[in-house]
């Protein structure tokens, strides 16, 4: 993004009076208004839809009006933060509260949910966040790296380690309260190794830090000022830790987890507490959020590789909040947006994964002498017989201890189904392609009944 979006007008007053007289009497001009607020379109949306200044400004009048009247306020005294709850926020909540809290079902079958798939998950978010936020690598590269416990060869492989660790340090603190302490750990974590040793896990200490583009320059958020930082975060804190309404109190202070969840997202981005690194934090502290808030399916969904898919849209979710009087819900439908898509790409994730239970259960039905992480091992590498494992990546991809890896991996070899070899100073396994299960494999494959994931395994 290049340059910054149109603010929108400040004084509407006389704009609302002839507004609100056109919207009763003239149709289209209803019909338009209705729509353009169903959308939830920003001013700078609306200035290509209605190209008249003059009845731009009234339909904007008329728009902000009944926007004020559905507004929520955010119980954050440093800012005066406010959101509305329109259609479409209702129906994406509704389906996150369907599927992301409980059991995801295929076929009309509970699909089992295995360690290995948060590793993937937490790999697939830790990559993309990384790039979001410049670094330099390939999705195929950075996922070798953190497959084979190979260390980082460079700062960019060190932020996307980095993230990967920050995402499995904060699904173990998920039942802790919100702190300065915890807000600054994660930073820490994110960062080590990538920036300036003395503004690890450190808030920045002057006004020096603006979010600029790297070609224009063009300045597209002053933070606050570095003084203020502390209190911003205490009630940042105040805020994630506050309990819900008590039965009988009403709803008018209830606020949904997940929007809580990118309410939290965007205050870290708007104050930039920290000189570098505040993207990653942000989105860390989501993820910490949500899952602590029971929303445990968010563990599986990468939600930045969908953010890094329309990373104008989400610059221009931020935007047009801080310029339409803090609005949240610009911010809010984008990120619900996102938190589909990574629904629906877990939900096409999954079915391969069905897939591949059932061409594991296959294998153990035909080998008897092996457990189930064996078969699961053994169809992995049945399915990537073009590549070589080790012990570290095995134990990576299963989250177990290296001997029980490695134990696994030599009963294999073993069996006469894998290939040991010695390369360097560690040991590597291929498929043994002439043992006897290349053949049924191959047989299948034909038939079409294995199906070879590419994402997943």
């Amino acid at each position: 993004m290049t340059k910054l979006p149109e603010k929108p007008p400040s004084d509407l007053t006389l704009d609302l009076t002839d507004g609100q007289t056109d919207y009763f009497t003239d149709d289209q001009f209803k019909e338009n208004v209705t729509e353009y607020n169903r959308r939830y379109l920003s001013w700078d949306e609306l200035k290509y839809r209605i190209p008249d200044p003059g009845k731009r400004k009234k339909a904007w009048a008329v728009m902000k009006l009944y926007r004020e009247m559905r507004r929520e306020q955010v119980p954050y005294p440093p800012l005066k933060l406010v959101y509305t709850i329109v259609p479409e926020i209702v129906k994406s909540l509704h389906t996150i509260d369907s599927y992301l809290t409980g059991h995801i079902r295929i076929h009309n079958k509970t699909i089992r949910l295995e360690q290995s798939y948060i590793i993937n998950s937490f790999m697939e978010e830790a990559i993309a966040s990384s790039i979001l936020e410049g670094a330099a690598t390939t999705r195929r590269v950075a996922k070798e790296m953190l497959r084979k416990g190979r260390k980082p060869r460079n700062s960019s492989e060190q932020m996307v380690l980095n993230n990967y660790e920050a995402m499995k340090f904060i699904l173990d603190l998920k039942d802790e309260p919100l702190n300065t302490a915890l807000i600054l750990e994660i930073h820490r974590l994110v960062t080590k190794g990538t920036i300036d040793t003395g503004a690890i896990g450190q808030f920045r200490t002057n006004n020096d830090t603006v979010v600029a583009s790297p070609v224009t320059g063009v300045v597209y958020h002053t933070p606050p000022d570095y003084r203020e930082i502390e209190q911003y975060i205490t009630e940042l804190c105040t805020f994630a830790n506050r309990a819900e309404p008590e039965a009988g109190r009403g709803t008018e202070e209830y606020i949904h987890p997940v929007i809580a969840g990118i309410i939290l997202h965007f205050l870290i981005g708007y104050i930039h507490p920290f000189e570098d690194g505040n993207g990653r934090t942000a989105r860390s502290l989501f993820y910490w959020y949500v899952i602590s808030r029971g929303y445990w399916l968010f563990e599986y969904m990468p939600i930045s590789r969908i953010i890094l898919r329309s990373k104008k849209k989400y610059s221009l979710a931020y935007l047009h909040t801080e310029f339409d009087e803090m609005d949240l819900t610009y911010f809010i439908l984008y990120n619900l947006s996102c938190i589909d898509e990574a629904r629906k790409d877990l939900l096409r994730y999954l079915e391969e994964k069905q897939t591949e239970q059932n061409a594991t259960k296959a294998i153990i039905k035909k080998i008897k002498d092996i457990n189930p992480r064996e078969g699961d091992i053994l169809r992995s590498m049945m399915e990537h017989s073009d590549e070589y494992f080790t012990i570290r990546e095995i134990m990576q991809k299963y989250n177990t201890v290296y001997e029980t890896a490695r134990t696994d991996l030599l009963h294999l070899a073993d069996l006469g189904y894998l290939i040991k070899e010695k390369r360097g100073r560690e040991f590597i396994f291929i498929f043994n392609e002439d043992s006897g299960l290349w053949k049924q494999h191959a047989k299948k494959n034909t038939a079409g009944n294995l199906h070879s994931s590419t994402e997943g395994s």
